[in-house]
């Protein structure tokens, strides 16, 4: 150590001390995020309004911070909720434990859960900040329905997993928009 490094320290805080500061207007003014920013989670629908969440609870398993409680249940023909056997009847997330790593994402097998870029999730109260399922569900667009409901894009869970909103009629198991289309082999949905 030389007789002169504290001073070459101390001139990293001379040499700001004369810049002008910058003054972020945060309220007032937000700063736009970037498309891929991990911010609040949001469970999203079927173009007819029915939840994506199955209940399989991998997004739960896969969290490190345990954030995450999922209960699943059964789906009836009376109360569907999901295209699937099963939907999520309970969804939590805690944002005091969250760490918005995205492992839930990457874990969730029909895409149900996704992130937004909404990082305004600060709050007064620890109650609060337990997300529901209600608080967590996009909210119904045009053409929605809400749950529950019968199936509208088909008959089973198939149609809606290989269901594409720039074709319309109805689907068949092998992903071909009619039945009686298959002689003229049209491109299968992916």
């Amino acid at each position: 150590m030389g007789i002169l490094d504290p001073y070459k320290g101390f001139g990293v805080t001379f040499s700001t001390m004369f810049k002008k500061p910058t003054t972020e207007q945060y309220p007032e003014e937000k700063k736009e995020t970037a498309p891929r920013f991990h911010g609040r989670h949001q469970l999203n629908r079927h173009p007819d309004g029915l939840e994506k969440c199955v209940g399989c609870e991998l997004c739960a398993w896969a969290c490190p911070a345990d954030a995450i409680y999922v209960e699943g249940a059964d789906n009836t023909d009376e109360e569907r909720y999901s295209p699937g056997e099963r939907y999520g009847r309970v969804y939590q997330i805690n944002y005091l434990r969250c760490i918005l790593c995205g492992l839930c994402i990457e874990a969730c097998p029909t895409r149900a859960l996704t992130m937004t870029n909404d990082y305004e999730l600060a709050d007064d109260s620890r109650s609060d900040l337990i997300f529901t399922k209600e608080q967590l569900l996009a909210p119904l667009g045009d053409g929605m329905t809400a749950p529950p409901h019968p199936l509208f894009l088909g008959d089973s869970e198939t149609d809606y997993y290989r269901f594409d909103p720039n074709r319309m009629g109805p689907f068949d198991a092998s992903g071909f928009v009619d039945v009686a289309d298959r002689d003229t082999e049209p491109e299968p949905v992916r």
